[in-house]
């Protein structure tokens, strides 16, 4: 872990702001996420809910929402192993 050598009371502002800004770049990170997998999860549910009969459109509505649930496991996945490389103490922050 690269920043769990760094000691928070040796730290000047401007660590302390870049350590924050790090941090809300990676929520950032993870909304964004979280944006594109709702997009995806509503673009295949609208596709299998209004062309059931059509063969070509359902699957690609359930490609869709497959690709929907893959986008936010990803984003969460991506989202803690920053978090532990960091070390993001949330509980500071709120």
């Amino acid at each position: 872990m690269p920043y769990s050598k760094i000691n928070p009371d040796t730290m000047i502002l401007r660590d302390h702001l870049a350590y924050d800004r790090t941090a809300l770049a990676n929520e950032r990170t993870l909304l964004a996420y979280i944006r594109t997998s709702i997009a995806l999860l509503a673009a295949g549910g609208t596709l299998v809910k209004m062309f059931s009969d059509e063969q070509a459109m359902m699957n690609l509505g359930c490609i869709l929402l497959f690709l929907g649930i893959v986008v936010v496991a990803v984003g969460i996945w991506r989202f803690v192993r920053v978090v532990q490389k960091i070390g993001v103490a949330y509980k500071e922050i709120a």
